[in-house]
């Protein structure tokens, strides 16, 4: 839930301090100057890019002259957010760990693949294979902890109060054999049938769609209730976590554009099953 995840602590209490710095009137060489600090600390605990001490956050509190319900708030704000969640004592990857944190908050994905089956809907041995493919240099233990964590994620899907997981898939994805046969036909088949359940959708584009808009980027827009929403874009290039309004706006509406160009869910699920039975034995 939104309320445990220190990721999303980390940036209400990013948010809340920038705000109480502009309202000082203050630029953030100001506070460095005050703090004896660089201003990179105060502009990377700004955008949430590492954490705030207690001591930090009093030392702003002081300077801002902020209310005593105001501090005792962002005090609380400081220590939830320095709290070791499961991904982060699992040792992953900071981006990995980033995204995680902000999923477990989520109340609703999207996600958009181009070649992939999404993570939340992999099984075991399709996560295994894709995830040795893509990181064709990394050690069988940490693929191992990477699949561990993917599993466990997937727990999310199965709560009292999931998020609502609205899934669409590029064709290519379901032609793209990743493992053997074998593994591509189970996976196929957990992936129709996942898309009955409650809460998660999964729709297809089929090759006679065309062209469209995302065909060279695959994303997930993550719906949180306690800080702006943020869309994420992974590729060669690096991990990106996108908040503008502007950003937002566009990949909103190209996920809305994708959904009335794929198939509808039955549909998508008869094609799924139809990819999962020409599979050679």
């Amino acid at each position: 839930m939104a309320s445990a995840s220190p990721t999303v602590r980390r940036r209400e209490l990013s948010a809340r301090l920038r705000a109480l710095r502009l309202a000082a009137g203050m630029k953030i060489e100001d506070v460095a100057d005050q703090m004896g600090v660089s201003p990179a600390k105060i502009s990377r605990i700004e955008t949430a890019a590492r954490g705030a001490s207690l001591a930090d956050v009093r030392f702003l509190c002081d300077l801002y002259q902020v209310s005593a319900e105001e501090r005792d708030r962002l005090l609380v704000l400081t220590r939830d957010s320095n709290k070791r969640s499961w991904w982060q004592q699992h040792g992953l990857p900071e981006s990995v760990a980033t995204y995680t944190g902000l999923e477990d908050a989520a109340v609703a994905i999207g996600q958009y693949e181009t070649s992939l089956i999404p993570g939340l809907l992999q099984t075991e041995p399709y996560a295994r294979a894709v995830t040795a493919g893509i990181m064709t240099n990394t050690e069988s233990a940490e693929i191992d902890k990477i699949v561990e964590a993917r599993l466990i994620r997937q727990g999310r899907l199965s709560e009292a109060h999931p998020p609502e997981f609205w899934a669409i898939l590029d064709e290519a994805a379901l032609h793209r054999v990743v493992g053997n046969p074998g593994v591509m036909r189970q996976q196929l088949e957990h992936l129709a049938d996942r898309g009955r359940t409650a809460h998660v959708t999964v729709q297809v584009i089929p090759f006679a769609a065309g062209p469209h808009p995302a065909m060279s980027s695959s994303f997930v827009i993550l719906q949180l209730e306690e800080v702006s929403d943020v869309v994420y874009v992974e590729g060669l290039l690096g991990h990106f976590f996108l908040q503008n309004p502007a950003d937002l706006t566009r990949y909103r509406r190209a996920f809305d554009h994708l959904r009335a160009l794929a198939l509808s869910p039955r549909a998508s699920e008869d094609l799924i099953r139809a990819s999962a039975s020409n599979l050679p034995t």
